[in-house]
C-alpha cells in the first residue's frame, strides 16, 4: 500500500477517487496528461488492490476498491484529514469539479 502511494500522481488520483467515481478522460484532464502515463498509475493501484476499474463504452472508469480492508481505509481517511487543505489536492479537487461539469467522457 505505501509503495502505491509513494508516487505523488498515484497519492492524488486517490485523493480523487475519495471522492468517486472517474474516467480516464477526466484524469487526463485533470492532470493534464496523456493516457499512457495515467493509465500506468492506475494500472499500478489496480494492481495493488486499490481501485477497480470498470469498462463504459471506450472509457475505463476507475473508483476505490469496496469493502477496503481496516488499514487502506484508516490510511485514505488520514490523509484526507490531512491533505484537505493542501493546495496541490485543493487545485485537483477544484479541477474535477469543473471537468465534471463539462462531461467530457459523455
Amino acid at each position: 500500500m505505501y509503495k502505491a502511494l509513494s508516487e505523488e500522481m498515484r497519492l492524488r488520483i486517490m485523493m480523487l477517487l475519495a471522492h468517486g467515481e472517474l474516467c480516464v478522460c477526466e484524469l487526463m484532464a485533470i492532470f493534464d496528461e496523456g493516457q499512457s502515463k495515467v493509465s500506468r498509475h492506475l494500472a499500478y493501484l489496480k494492481n495493488s488492490g486499490m481501485v477497480k476499474s470498470r469498462r463504459v463504452g471506450t472509457w475505463m472508469h476507475y473508483s476505490l476498491r469496496e469493502p477496503m480492508d481496516s488499514v487502506m481505509n484508516a490510511q485514505l481517511t488520514f490523509m484526507k484529514q490531512q491533505f484537505s487543505e493542501n493546495p496541490v489536492f485543493m487545485d485537483d479537487k477544484k479541477k474535477m469539479e469543473e471537468i465534471k461539469k463539462m462531461n467530457i467522457c459523455g
